[in-house]
């Protein structure tokens, strides 16, 4: 089953449930006026979105086409968000690149809390202040929980897994420094994120989705060129019960949670450019710190205005799963003396 939101000017939009090819849309206001309002009544409102979705997919229900570029995200405000480091071999990659020792292999996984306030669909636009500050994005694959008890079995953890999408964060690289120089975690370096049109349930990703892990391929263009291809599931370090379990190690998690997996990273040697069947990278940082060690430089540039960055996770025969996250980065408006 695959759910979105449709503006109709109010903060949290209208759900609609989308049909498997991503094409046509209708309206379940009748069951749940919003996403969140589904997730607080999963258990009722679940099995009705799964039969308006088939009597979508079987044409006994009039639709609509389904504009991706017109929607919200799926959750556009969301009472936690939290980013893990679930690729070690993105973490793994940057400490070699500025001379650091790697460090050792964690044993559990850790997170940081993230803003969620506003979250960015497709067709939002992009408010981005500090653009010359090493502007970065980053390709994620997401969770979206239900109530997860403080200290959860694991199969309590993956039971909570409602809905899987993706996400892109971006980041000023520049400022991360200043940010975490008092310990207290991202705020001016991580200005905005933006989620993917569509969310599905695990069992709507069919062979995708196994092991509490996304397993198909997350492909980044940057400016119609090819930057990234990975499999996010080859080189996941932690699943995401695993994170789950590490967020409600202490305290339980709400309702309508995000867990994000942070940068798809995997295990390869290669630098920008691409080949075309080469793996490549889900962040600028990460392909600059490759570049770092086999050059002694980095070539790759940071995000500048005009730049266009598309993401699109697809399954094996190449059919996007939960629409495209395509951005502009704006060109900043004249300043007046």
């Amino acid at each position: 089953m695959k759910l979105a939101t449709l503006r109709n000017g109010r903060p949290d939009g209208q759900l609609v449930v989308v049909s498997a090819d991503l094409g046509r849309c209708v309206s379940a206001g009748r069951i749940a006026p919003n996403l969140q309002a589904a997730l607080d009544n999963w258990e009722t409102a679940r099995p009705a979105l799964e039969d308006l979705s088939g009597a979508l997919e079987s044409g006994g229900i009039a639709a609509q086409p389904f504009e991706a570029a017109s929607a919200m995200a799926p959750l556009p405000r969301a009472y936690q968000r939290l980013v893990g480091a679930a690729y070690p071999a993105h973490a793994a990659r940057l400490l070699a690149a500025s001379g650091d020792r790697p460090p050792e292999p964690l044993q559990r996984p850790f997170l940081t809390q993230a803003a969620s306030d506003r979250l960015l669909g497709p067709g939002d636009a992009l408010a981005l202040a500090e653009v010359e500050a090493s502007l970065d994005f980053s390709a994620e694959i997401a969770v979206i929980t239900g109530a997860v008890p403080q200290q959860p079995t694991r199969a309590e953890a993956a039971a909570a897994i409602r809905l899987v999408t993706i996400a892109s964060e971006f980041t000023l690289r520049r400022r991360i420094a200043e940010d975490l120089r008092f310990g207290y975690g991202y705020l001016n370096s991580k200005p905005a994120v933006c989620l993917a049109p569509v969310a599905v349930t695990p069992p709507g990703l069919g062979r995708m989705w196994g092991a509490e892990k996304f397993t198909g391929t997350v492909r980044v263009l940057l400016n119609n060129m090819m930057f990234g291809q990975p499999d996010a599931g080859r080189d996941m370090q932690f699943d995401f019960a695993e994170l789950i379990m590490a967020a409600a190690r202490t305290r339980p998690l709400a309702t309508g949670t995000i867990v994000c997996s942070g940068p798809v990273s995997a295990r390869h040697e290669e630098t920008p450019p691409m080949r075309r069947d080469g793996i490549g990278f889900t962040s600028i940082a990460e392909a600059r710190a490759s570049e770092k060690q086999k050059y002694g430089r980095a070539r790759t540039p940071y995000l500048k205005p005009g730049d266009r960055i598309r993401i699109v996770a697809v399954d094996a025969g190449d059919r996007p799963l939960f629409g495209s996250i395509d951005h502009t980065v704006p060109v900043p408006a004249p300043t007046h003396v």
